[in-house]
C-alpha cells in the first residue's frame, strides 16, 4: 500500500514583506482514496516585480488540488496533472480579466507532483523545480524554463555564466500571461526510502544538489526538514521568498501496466 508522509514551510525572506509563494496538497482520506486518486503536491511562485503575486500563486494551488479531489476514480496521473496546470493557467489568465484587475500583469510558476501506487508525476511550468532524492544524491526532474537555461541548451552560454547572470530569473513560460501554455511533464516510478522535494527559486537558487540532499536525507519529520531547507536558503541569502515540500515515500504498491493502465501486481 502507497505510504507518503510530507511537510511543508515557507518564509517571506529577509527582503520582502509580503509572500508571493503558494503551497498545496491532496491527502486520500482513505486506502480506497490513496488507490482511486493518490497524492497530489504543488508549489507555485508568483512572479515578482508583476502585480498581485499571491493572487497568481494561490489561484494555481487552488486550482490543481480541487481539481485532483474531484478528478473521476482512476484517472491517469499522466493526462491529469499537465491538464490539470492548463486550468490553472486559464484561471491565472482569466483574472487578470477581471474588472478590478483589468489592466494589471498576473503570473506564476507552478510545479506539481501526483503521486499513486509506485508511479509519480511531475508537471511543471516556470522554475520552480522537483528534486528525487534517493540514497543520499538528488535529481532534477524538472528543467527551468527560463531565458539563459535557454541560452545554456543552444551553447551560448555555461553552466557558470548561467549562475552568474542579472537574467536568470527571467521567464521564458509561466501562467497567466496567455490563454494556453504547455506544461513538461515527467514520470518516474518511485521506491520505499525516496523522498522528493518541491520548491520555488529562493530554495534552488541558494544552495547545491548535494546540501539539499543532506538535509532532506536526514532522519527527521518532513516538516521539521522542510523548515531547515527553508531556515538554511534564507540564512544563505533571504532575498526571495523561500518554499518548500518535502515528500518521504514510506512504502509502495507496486503496479503492471497493460495498454497504458496499471495493474496491482500479485504479491
Amino acid at each position: 500500500m502507497l505510504d507518503v508522509v510530507y511537510g511543508q514551510a515557507t518564509d517571506p525572506g529577509k527582503v520582502r514583506k509580503n509572500n508571493e509563494d503558494a503551497m498545496g496538497a491532496y491527502i486520500p482520506s482513505s486506502r480506497h482514496e490513496a488507490r482511486s486518486h493518490g497524492y497530489l503536491f504543488a508549489v507555485a511562485d508568483g512572479v515578482g516585480g508583476l502585480d498581485l503575486g499571491e493572487v497568481a500563486s494561490s489561484t494555481a494551488i487552488s486550482v490543481v488540488t480541487e481539481g485532483f479531489a474531484k478528478a473521476q476514480d482512476g484517472t491517469m496521473l499522466v493526462s491529469l496533472v499537465p491538464r490539470l496546470i492548463a486550468h490553472a493557467n486559464a484561471a491565472v489568465h482569466d483574472a487578470g480579466l477581471e474588472r478590478e484587475l483589468r489592466g494589471k500583469n498576473i503570473a506564476t510558476t507552478l510545479v506539481a507532483c501526483g503521486i499513486r501506487y509506485d508511479q509519480a508525476v511531475v508537471s511543471h511550468v516556470g522554475d520552480s523545480r522537483c528534486y528525487l532524492v534517493r540514497k543520499g544524491k538528488a535529481k532534477l526532474l524538472t528543467e527551468d524554463h527560463t531565458f539563459v537555461n535557454q541560452q545554456r541548451k543552444l551553447g551560448l552560454i555555461s553552466a557558470g555564466e548561467m549562475a552568474d547572470s542579472q537574467s536568470r530569473h527571467v521567464l521564458i513560460r509561466s501562467l497567466g500571461p496567455e490563454m494556453f501554455v504547455s506544461a513538461d511533464t515527467t514520470a518516474l516510478t518511485v521506491q520505499a526510502g525516496d523522498v522528493l522535494v518541491l520548491c520555488s527559486d529562493g530554495v534552488h537558487d541558494e544552495m547545491s544538489d548535494a546540501e539539499l540532499a543532506r538535509i532532506v536525507s536526514q532522519n527527521k519529520e518532513p516538516e521539521q526538514l522542510a523548515r531547515e531547507l527553508v531556515a538554511r536558503a534564507v540564512e544563505i541569502d533571504g532575498n526571495d521568498n523561500t518554499t518548500a515540500q518535502v515528500i518521504r515515500v514510506r512504502s509502495v504498491e507496486q503496479v503492471g501496466m497493460y495498454r497504458g493502465r496499471p495493474y496491482r501486481l500479485p504479491s
